[in-house]
């Protein structure tokens, strides 16, 4: 649902994950929470980071785009979970990797 679909999910992550595995949401957050160490919500937000700097790297679209694609409620609530995640704003972020790429590209 977060790295291999560019529409905005049907249903949220807890019942989809419900259905695919056929077990209850509560059973399996606290069984994956034992597991991990992590909630399955906090996993999810990983996950959406990870494709949220993907986009920010290779593609050409701007954070508003990427939070509408990725299901936020706005580019500023993206903004604060990409920093929360990285510790870093998705806009250091993007020019700390482009300029990365500029200098393997002198090279």
């Amino acid at each position: 649902m977060i790295h291999y679909n560019d529409e905005l999910p049907i249903v949220n992550y807890s019942d989809f994950i419900s259905e695919k595995v056929g077990y209850d949401y509560t059973y399996l957050s606290n069984a994956f929470s034992k597991v991990r160490g992590i909630t399955i919500q906090h996993f999810i937000i990983i996950h959406k980071i990870e494709k949220v700097k993907e986009l920010l790297i290779y593609d050409e679209l701007c954070l508003t785009e990427i939070s509408y694609r990725l299901n936020y409620s706005s580019g500023a609530h993206l903004s604060n979970q990409f920093k929360k995640i990285t510790r870093l704003t998705p806009t250091f972020y993007q020019k700390l990797k482009n300029k990365r790429r500029k200098n393997l590209e002198d090279l």
